[in-house]
């Protein structure tokens, strides 16, 4: 009787299910019902009006964009060759070299953060604008160069043989077959940086010496002083632009998948 219990696969899944019931849809819930009422608990649209109201949390919400933007295209900017070099047995042979790359990823983020600002006062470089997004490059770098080599790296290589056999040029095997089967990684590696990216407040409060704020920084604010309904008023409305641009990666993502090589 026990063993058959156990055997079931049902069994094997309820402590995730708790796990994510507990730590996942509980907290969302809480967040939902906290930034649609007041401190009485009465049901109310004021945290949202007051958002909109409020010029310097529009504001900061545009410019995290901003940061968030710019942040994902270096990494991509840097990321795209690094894992295309640490992919490709041609131009590296030796595989521990990928272990360079992953092993900052292994170093708490705020330590990794504490030792730029000690670089860049090493150097004499004033924190800033400047600083934060060399922070917040070194700090997402890896994300964004581990899904796209592990996608080169599982990638069907016979297409890129196809292609050459076939008299296109090293260029046009890369841009026509090489990067749109890379997509997914891309993808991947873009939701991996610009989604935390936006909601960081640690990197920017030790970069700029809380000069410049984030969203994450208002929401940790409103937090901090006890305007818990404001503050998941803010999460909810950074966690619907996030789930919203999942939702148009996913149908991306679908579509190069079904529609193959164009």
């Amino acid at each position: 009787m026990k063993a058959s219990i156990f055997s079931r696969r049902s069994t094997w899944a309820w402590p995730y299910a708790i796990f994510l019931a507990i730590f996942v849809a509980l907290p969302l819930v809480l967040i939902v019902v906290f930034a649609f009422t007041n401190g009485d608990g009465e049901f109310t649209f004021d945290n949202f009006k007051k958002f909109v109201l409020q010029p310097e949390a529009v504001n900061t919400f545009i410019y995290s964009i901003g940061i968030a933007l710019v942040t994902t295209f270096l990494c991509i900017l840097l990321g795209y060759p690094a894992a295309y070099i640490l992919s490709n047995k041609n131009l590296n042979r030796s595989q521990t070299t990928v272990m360079l790359f992953i092993l900052p990823m292994w170093i708490n983020i705020l330590v990794r953060t504490l030792a730029t600002v000690a670089l860049f006062d090493f150097v004499h470089i004033p924190l800033g604008e400047g600083a934060l997004i060399f922070g917040m490059v070194y700090n997402f770098l890896p994300f964004m160069i581990y899904p796209i080599y592990n996608t080169l790296q599982k990638m069907d290589h016979s297409l890129i043989e196809a292609a050459e056999d076939l008299g296109a040029k090293p260029s046009t095997v890369f841009w026509k077959v090489t990067v749109p089967l890379s997509m997914p990684g891309i993808t991947s590696g873009i939701m991996m940086v610009f989604m935390p990216t936006i909601s960081t407040f640690a990197i920017a409060e030790l970069l700029t010496m809380n000069n410049i704020k984030l969203f994450g920084t208002t929401i940790q604010e409103n937090i901090n002083n006890g305007m818990w309904n404001y503050g998941a008023a803010l999460s909810l409305i950074m966690l619907v632009i996030i789930g919203v641009t999942s939702l148009f990666s996913d149908g991306d993502e679908q579509g190069q998948n079904e529609g193959g090589i164009i």
